[in-house]
């Protein structure tokens, strides 16, 4: 029999049954549902016994969940993804435009991740792999995703930490007159910053675009959007931060590359993608 998640009971004010305690200490049973069908399942025992929905907690059971007892309640979204990279802890999918990275829909990218990844067979296995960290709906790149409760935890600790780096490639409105700077400005009052550098094919055709690259230092809700646009150089294709006339209709917003840590194997890791096709199209077209 393998255990695939446990939870010590620690102190408890009053007396509560299972079925009301054992809400949402497993990642994989977050839903009182979830719950009733895993004990349903004989899949939950207590101090090696299997539990009921009636039974009494107390301080110091230990309670574990049978492996491959899950939730399967969830619709999985069929949706081929480019996998750059994959282990047992984690893996780094490229995003495609169009579909929010998760959310209270069904085509997601978190609902397509069980389509294209392995189940990780170590003993803290996530029943669903999980990102990390978020890409806006019309942002495409590189999407970093847990498949174990030890990858996620440390890995939002490296995020939290500033010490995943990730890099943008973007095409926007107007010409710079310096190759590099940096964008350091509040957003939602909260201090933000990206570093720019604008790339060899700078101004692109009679129309004035500029080819850049970003390096965000943090992670603020459209943060290298609102930048670019704050400068007067808002991103193409941009309907919420754009130009009025603007006829693009996808952003050309992508995440090029992305370094870390392994947070099991503590070696550096780094990933870059190729350049988008729509993005070298747009630059052939006007040179």
């Amino acid at each position: 029999m393998k255990i695939t998640e446990q939870h010590r009971v620690q102190a408890i004010s009053e007396k509560i049954r299972l079925q009301e305690y054992g809400v949402g200490i497993f990642d994989a049973l977050q839903t009182k549902s979830a719950l009733k069908k895993a004990i349903k399942r004989k899949s939950i025992l207590i101090d090696g016994e299997v539990a009921e929905t009636s039974t009494w907690i107390q301080e110091g059971q230990l309670i574990e969940l049978k492996a491959g007892q899950i939730d399967t309640e969830r619709k999985v979204f069929n949706l081929k993804l480019n996998v750059v990279y994959e282990d047992e802890d984690l893996a780094v999918i490229e995003k495609p435009v169009g579909f929010p990275t998760n959310g209270n829909y069904f085509k997601t990218i978190e609902n397509a991740l069980p389509f294209n990844l392995k189940t990780s067979t170590k003993k803290d296995f996530l029943p669903y792999p999980q990102p990390v960290h978020r890409l806006d709906n019309p942002t495409s790149g590189l999407l970093l995703v847990a498949k174990t409760n030890s990858a996620k935890t440390l890995l939002s600790v490296s995020f939290e930490n500033n010490s995943i780096h990730k890099t943008y490639i973007a095409i926007a409105h107007g010409s710079f007159e310096e190759t590099a700077g940096v964008f350091d400005s509040k957003i939602d009052n909260k201090d933000s910053k990206t570093r720019f550098q604008v790339l060899e094919k700078n101004n692109i055709g009679v129309a004035n675009y500029s080819f850049l690259k970003l390096f965000p230092s943090t992670g603020r809700t459209h943060q290298i959007r609102i930048h670019l646009s704050n400068s007067g150089h808002p991103i193409l294709g941009d309907s919420i931060y754009g130009l009025t006339d603007d006829k693009q209709k996808k952003l050309f917003l992508h995440a090029v590359g992305i370094q870390f840590l392994h947070p099991k194997k503590e070696v550096e890791m780094s990933f870059e993608t190729d350049i988008p096709k729509r993005f070298l199209k747009f630059i052939e077209d006007r040179n």
